[in-house]
């Protein structure tokens, strides 16, 4: 029994690795097809490899007649030639040499731009679940660090495998041209060296996978401490923080020291290689110029050649290690790459002619993954310049309900419809457009006032951008901002307040003016005053829209057309503020226990005062 499970054993690890190699293998042309777009440079800069591997021989070849005939029969005549070729053989090598550095440096850094914006962009064109399910500094770390690793590898590649392999080639050339004994012995020997590097290269593409990895989450440590410095300063756990970033600092200092290691053996055994290859060529070449079989010239030829060919096949057999940390990058960005997303525009999309605003839910159920649903079968219609609040508990679904709008999640079970037509038959950037979004968590850009007010309409006239300020009851405090709408406002608009940052995100979806408007808890981190200030500022962006509110605090919804309580996706109630009241259900009860809550803190209020 134990043989037949033995074999099975043996048969599916066979079949991985050779799973493992087509995977690679298709990750290198993927890797050498980002090449394509930059072909007349690349073909100019192996133009100049060849040439600067062709005059690396020449400077080889040129020993044995310097010596044989200059040194020793004292040839003045070629001493003069030998030294203008000289010089003119190093200068085209130096020249060549540098413009196939520049060249291959200019593709691998454009190849790394091109990869770079095409995975930022396929990123921000996933559906919202993905970013809930990576962290950014994951992503992050895949768009910076990954992206690097690859144009070295690119690089490396297209650089080893044309002017080092062309060097060799020409200088493999002189060797036997000078002994073919000691070239063919040299050849024989050089497999040998290779199996511990191919060993090593592949011990070398589990570490360089690993340090990608803890490097991710290196870069999330800093952006939630950097994001939370308000947080961890409040709980007084900088100290706890600081030992969290040097445990990972740590982990990875620790898993670049083993590939140190691994990289030195494989630079080690070429050492010791290229040693013993020396030594047999001093034995052997110093014995034939001994016993006349040989020149001095001759010698030292095959000598320079050989220390010559020393420099590019340590590179080529780098090139092996290199390769696989861009192969362990690549499949990272391959797999990023590869990610579609959930929510697309249909082939055939729709754009409606004119947006009324009505907005149905017929049977929808949705859930974020396997187990209970965030929403149950939701039956719920809209009108055209409604004000829709949604109530209830954390959990509830509320927040749930309204991203199916937008079409940032898609239901698994029923649909949702704007004016008769299902969302997923329209044009998605086209819907997005329909609809503007304030929510409790402002999102504000490191830049100036006005760009943060245009944001959603970037071709908005200064006087746009003015009156959409004025209506959000947000131009009195911009044009005191030092510059006025030219100010910038810090990184997430830290330079305003709470219900400045609000009126900012409010005056940009006024100059949206989208028909649609969603609200999710807009005023539920305000204090009274600025609660005040925003709400008017709502009231201006609420009129003639089909408006979706969340509210926390119930005293903001009470005039909406209706209310909707919902408790664990359902629907459990549904009218307006007077009706909900008086049928003494859920509703009731939550708004009489924030009554009570209101009253407590304005006695403790006046108690204080």
């Amino acid at each position: 029994m134990t043989e037949p499970v033995e074999l099975t054993a043996k048969a599916t690890q066979k079949a991985e690795e050779k799973a493992q190699k087509e995977v690679r293998a298709s990750d290198l042309r993927r890797l050498l097809a980002l090449i394509r777009p930059h072909r007349p440079k690349l073909l100019l800069a192996v133009l100049f490899m060849l040439l600067a591997a062709t005059s690396t021989a020449g400077m080889a070849w040129l020993i044995q007649p310097l010596l044989d005939h200059v040194f020793a029969l004292k040839d003045e005549s070629l001493l003069t030639k030998l030294t203008v070729l000289t010089l003119v053989v190093y200068s085209l090598t130096g020249v060549f040499s540098f413009l196939q550095s520049y060249m291959m440096n200019q593709v691998g850094y454009n190849i790394v731009n091109d990869l770079r914006v095409r995975l930022f962009s396929h990123i921000q064109g996933q559906s919202l679940g993905y970013f809930q399910a990576h962290p950014s500094g994951e992503l992050i770390s895949r768009v910076v660090n990954d992206v690097s690793l690859i144009q070295g590898s690119v690089t490396t590649v297209v650089t080893g495998l044309i002017m080092d392999l062309g060097k060799v080639i020409g200088l493999l050339i002189v060797l036997f041209w000078q002994d073919h004994f000691l070239a063919g012995l040299g050849i024989l020997i050089l497999p040998l060296t290779l199996y511990p590097i191919i060993k090593f290269g592949r011990r070398l593409r589990k570490l360089s996978t690993r340090s990608q990895v803890i490097m991710a989450s290196l870069i999330s440590v800093l952006t939630e401490t950097f994001q939370g410095a308000r947080m961890i300063q409040s709980y007084n756990m900088t100290e706890h923080e600081v030992k969290r970033f040097a445990g990972e600092c740590r982990q990875n200092v620790d898993n670049l020291m083993r590939s140190v290691t691994v990289k030195s053996l494989s630079s080690s055994i070429m050492e010791i290689v290229g040693g013993i290859c020396l030594a047999g060529v001093i034995w052997h070449g110093g014995h034939s110029v001994i016993v006349n079989h040989s020149t001095p010239g001759a010698f030292f030829s095959f000598m320079t050649a050989l220390l010559l060919l020393y420099e590019p096949l340590k590179r080529l057999t780098r090139l092996h290690n290199e390769t696989q940390q861009g192969l362990a990058a690549a499949r990272r960005i391959f797999e990023t790459l590869d990610t579609e997303p959930t929510v697309l525009s249909p082939p055939q999309a729709k754009r409606l002619a004119q947006v009324r605003g009505q907005l149905t839910l017929e049977n929808v159920t949705f859930s974020y993954g396997p187990g209970r649903p965030a929403l149950r079968d939701i039956q719920l219609n809209v009108r055209p310049g409604e004000t829709l609040a949604l109530v209830g508990p954390s959990g509830g679904g509320k927040t749930s309900l309204v991203n199916l709008v937008p079409r940032f999640h898609d239901p698994i079970q029923g649909r949702v419809l704007l004016d008769g037509a299902d969302l997923r038959d329209l044009d998605l950037a086209w819907l997005r457009d329909q609809i503007a979004l304030v929510s409790q968590e402002v999102v504000l850009l490191g830049d100036t006032a006005r760009h943060n007010i245009a944001y959603g309409r970037l071709s908005a006239s200064d006087e746009e951008v003015r009156q959409a300020a004025q209506a959000a009851l947000a131009l009195d405090f911009v044009e005191k901002l030092p510059l006025g709408f030219e100010e910038h406002i810090g990184e997430r608009g830290y330079s305003l307040s709470g219900g400045q940052r609000q009126r900012v995100a409010i005056a940009r979806a006024i100059l949206k003016n989208a028909p649609i408007l969603i609200l999710d808890e807009a005023t539920s981190a305000l204090d009274t005053e600025s609660e005040k200030m925003v709400q008017t500022a709502l009231d201006n962006l609420m009129r003639g829209r089909t408006t979706l509110v969340i509210a926390h605090r119930l005293s903001t919804i009470t005039k909406a057309d209706r209310i909707v309580f919902l408790r664990e996706g359902r629907i459990v109630e549904e009218g307006d503020h007077e009706g909900l009241l008086a049928k003494r259900g859920d509703y009731y009860r939550l708004y009489r226990m924030q009554f009570a809550e209101r009253e407590l803190e304005l006695g403790l209020s006046e108690e204080t005062s």
